[in-house]
């Protein structure tokens, strides 16, 4: 009888033991919204409880990370190809599992992507520019004033006051529709009469015509992640400046600018590769979403840029009323891929759209001097 009292109280301590040891972390919570602090950059509202999802992963690259909900907190020391589990109990109720995985990121998968192919190709057309001096530009130019808003100065500083008036006159709304009619004029039509914003892809197209309308060259680009297959890109304007002879990096929806450790402003692949080569990147002070949220450079370049400096779309000719679908219209598009991980066929593809009777090319190259090649 001793020897089976013993046996149960070893058997009893054993499985407290295990119980103890699988038992997760808990933390409390009254509000299902979550704000996460990652390697020191707090992202407000980024994380909601869903105790429907079992467990609900949270995957991230930073080596510290904290959730706060309302009420408490809970931090963890992430090492790599590890997860960490705990629970939040809402309103002191409903349990939600959430998982902490580490992943790779965006910024280790944007180096694997650095290799690029610069043997010429000559099926890609070569990128045009409308002339300012066509009836839509002169009109837009007219209707806007855009002459008085980009003022006397010279090319560079009209660049940057058509800039700082896109980003003050339209909102940035990214879960808005795109409208019927996509060119500067309706575009900041309907934002008045409807009292909207834009999404980043609108915002971009709208700035790309008024500096066209000025006779300055430019194009939107589309920032894509390596997936061919996402949820969310970024859209951006690549503009020439004479003045200094390349490209630069003009983000409307951020406010942004980028420029290196000395003051030199950068273009989209001068960004691109800093980032690859951890070279110094400064983003102008006042970078900010709409005018109320000023923005984080390691949080805009290192993590969100960062997924989105994969490769790139742009169209063929920059022009006015470029994406408004109209009866027998034809759209080329031009994408820049690296050599990494991607679907690389077929590098030329037509899609008809039956029901506008409007025609789609897309051309794919992996060579950057191609995409990014000087206006003539």
């Amino acid at each position: 009888m001793a020897y089976r009292n013993f046996f149960l109280m070893v058997m009893g301590l054993i499985v407290a033991n295990v119980y103890s040891q699988n038992k997760l972390p808990t933390i409390n919570a009254n509000s299902t919204t979550v704000d996460i602090l990652e390697d020191g950059v707090l992202k407000k509202g980024y994380w909601s409880i869903a105790p429907e999802v079992n467990p609900d992963i949270y995957e991230t690259s930073s080596k510290n990370i904290t959730f706060y909900t309302d009420i408490d907190s809970i931090s963890f020391e992430v090492s790599k190809n590890k997860y960490y589990d705990f629970e939040i109990i809402i309103n002191q109720k409903e349990s939600a599992i959430t998982r902490i995985q580490w992943v790779p990121s965006r910024l280790d998968m944007l180096k694997q992507a650095s290799e690029y192919e610069f043997e010429n190709d000559s099926s890609i057309p070569k990128f045009s520019y409308q002339s300012k001096e066509s009836p839509e530009l002169v009109k837009l130019r007219r209707e806007l004033k855009l002459d008085s808003i980009a003022g006397n100065g010279n090319e560079l500083s009209q660049i940057f006051n058509l800039f700082k008036w896109a980003d003050n006159v339209v909102e940035h709304d990214g879960s808005s529709s795109n409208p019927t009619l996509r060119n500067a004029i309706d575009l900041l039509k309907i934002c008045k009469t409807e009292n909207r914003g834009l999404n980043c892809r609108m915002l971009s197209i709208f700035l790309n015509e008024c500096y066209l309308a000025m006779g300055i060259k430019s194009r939107y680009v589309t920032c894509m992640p390596k997936e061919t297959d996402f949820d969310e890109c970024h859209v951006i304007n690549m503009v020439y400046s004479n003045d200094l002879d390349k490209w630069l990096w003009i983000d409307p929806t951020n406010g942004a600018y980028v420029m290196d450790d000395k003051g030199n402003l950068l273009s989209i692949p001068e960004v691109r590769e800093r980032l690859i080569n951890d070279k110094g990147l400064v983003l102008n002070a006042d970078a900010n979403w709409n005018r109320s949220v000023l923005k984080n450079k390691t949080q805009y370049l290192n993590f969100y840029m960062a997924k989105n400096l994969y490769r790139f779309q742009t169209p063929l000719i920059s022009e006015y009323n470029s994406e408004t679908i109209e009866e027998g219209k034809e759209i080329t598009f031009v994408e820049l891929l690296p050599l990494d991980g991607i679907v690389q066929e077929p590098k030329k593809k037509v899609d008809s759209d039956t029901i506008n009777n409007v025609k789609r090319m897309y051309y794919k190259t992996n060579n950057p001097s191609i995409f990014w090649a000087k206006p003539e």
